[in-house]
């Protein structure tokens, strides 16, 4: 099963665990799994029609999903994906 690492400001729904085990065989499976587990999850990572928010990124390894197959992103058990909220500043 995928280990997700989830970013200090949503760890609160996580009950403070930084890194999850979620089930799926794809991003979009992966982000349905953490909601069963942890209700409101998906809601800050995804808006309402089901899409990656423009200001959170995920990373299956080291690879932005943007830049692969995006929520059909197929995951292996060993891999991990990474949350990552952008950061603004100036």
């Amino acid at each position: 099963m995928p280990n997700v690492r989830i970013p200090t400001p949503l760890r609160k729904l996580t009950n403070e665990q930084e890194l999850v085990p979620a089930a799926g065989a794809t991003i979009a499976e992966i982000l349905a799994s953490l909601n069963t587990s942890y209700p409101g999850l998906k809601d800050r990572i995804c808006d309402e029609q089901g899409n990656v928010r423009r200001f959170v990124n995920i990373f299956l390894n080291d690879e932005d999903i943007r830049f692969l197959d995006e929520k059909a992103t197929i995951v292996k058990d060993s891999d991990e994906i990474s949350i990552v909220p952008a950061i603004a500043g100036g």
